[in-house]
């Protein structure tokens, strides 16, 4: 006669004497480990970024190494203009270069009529230069990057008599590598620049420095 035996299913080492309750307690019952979400960013994405990081990389070092080489100081680059045609205007319709005026200190400013601190300097620089005129000085008005109905209207406003002149081509602008307007060269009887103002100067500073040229 064969007996029929009971197998038990074999668990942990030793869980076969326990009562059931406490093999399930002895059991390994591991929850799954929540996975940490992910933030992904397409490759687009990642290229976009990279590509503006690099632009203004570039920029800001063109920027940087256009403000170093700003003429501050040394001989003044020399150009030729031609003073716009007014009756307001000294010089009226002129063609003459810098070069001209050496032995004369000379004040170049850097403007256009949508520049807003130009129009806030512009009432200064023509006080200061009817204070001068008759002692030598000379201030010449580089417009540049303007539009010629825009700025005669501008000189109008501000009654400026000193010779201004278009800057054809952004020529005079290159040679004296400036980073913004207004911008102001203070130029000895010698033709050396001796001072450049990046801002509106203060009325007081940019005489000091014309009676230091012309003590030069």
């Amino acid at each position: 006669m064969n007996e029929n035996r009971t197998m038990d299913t074999p668990g942990p080492a030793g869980s076969a004497d326990l009562p059931e309750w406490l093999q399930d307690a002895a059991g390994d019952h591991h929850a799954p480990a929540e996975e940490p979400v992910k933030q992904r960013i397409s490759a687009f994405g990642v290229t976009a970024i990279l590509l503006l990081v690099g632009l203004l990389v570039v920029i800001g070092y063109a920027l940087y190494q256009r403000s170093l080489s700003t003429v501050t100081s040394g001989p003044a680059p020399d150009f030729k203009i031609t003073v716009f045609e007014s009756a307001s205007l000294d010089r009226s319709g002129e063609t003459f270069s810098l070069a001209d005026l050496k032995g004369q200190p000379v004040v170049i400013n850097f403007w256009a009529s949508y520049c807003v601190p130009c129009r806030s300097e512009a009432p200064m620089l023509e006080r200061t230069w009817q204070s001068y005129r008759d002692q030598g000085v000379v201030f010449l008005g580089i417009n540049t990057d303007d539009i010629e109905g825009d700025a005669r209207d501008y000189m109008a406003e501000y009654g400026i008599s000193y010779p201004n002149a278009p800057d054809q081509g952004g020529r005079i602008e290159d040679a004296y590598r400036i980073t913004g307007i207004p911008e102001t060269f203070v130029i000895d009887r010698d033709g050396e620049v001796i001072r450049h103002f990046l801002a509106e100067p203060r009325e007081s500073d940019l005489r000091a420095e014309i009676e230091r040229a012309l003590n030069s």
